[in-house]
């Protein structure tokens, strides 16, 4: 396989798992892409801004290494401390992630698809045009990620694509039970 069959391979399987999760989110009204119907605190806007901002931060990562993906702690804070949701300050990316997850006031279902439309071409011209899909960088420290690891390019683009494709089954979910309109 050449190098550009494999970027356009990754690029295309990106893309059908995008457009999985972007049909969830077809003919929905701000309102609805912002409810709950489930137990889970999840709701279709929300999810389609994680997948954009968790897209966007790993092809980051492919391109500036762990720098792109920090998790610094306050002064005085632990990871246990975060855990336990007794930390008392939390780091700005923690409170980003959270936010991420609903839709916030202003956030529209048409400007959360834009954003994620934009971060979307941002990553097809990573992957066509990263030197190289073998290059590695140490993954950022965090809890979740053992100390040590690397991960290549290529390997990152693979969590992403999965992490979108786990996300598009999620908004399948809510989707059914909010309308009870199936996405796939």
């Amino acid at each position: 396989m050449t190098h550009e069959t494999e970027r356009a391979d990754l690029i295309a399987e990106l893309a059908t798992a995008r457009a999985a999760l972007i049909t969830a989110t077809n003919g929905l009204t701000d309102e609805q892409a912002g409810a709950r119907p489930t137990v889970s605190a999840l709701c279709l806007g929300g999810l389609v801004k994680h997948v954009a901002s968790m897209e966007e931060n790993w092809l980051r990562f492919v391109v500036d290494g762990p720098s792109a993906m920090r998790y610094d702690l306050p002064d005085g804070v632990t990871w246990a401390d975060m855990a336990a949701g007794t930390a008392r300050e939390y780091p700005q990316w923690a409170i980003d992630h959270q936010n991420e997850f609903a839709m916030q006031p202003g956030d529209t279902l048409a400007g959360v698809l834009a954003r994620y439309e934009d971060v979307a071409k941002r990553s097809e011209d990573v992957i066509r045009t990263v030197p190289e899909l073998s290059a590695t960088h140490p993954l950022p420290e965090a809890p979740w990620n053992r100390p040590g690891t690397v991960w290549t390019a290529r390997r990152a683009v693979l969590h992403v694509i999965a992490e979108t494709a786990q996300h598009a089954g999620h908004a399948d979910i809510l989707r059914e039970t909010l309308d009870g309109q199936k996405s796939t």
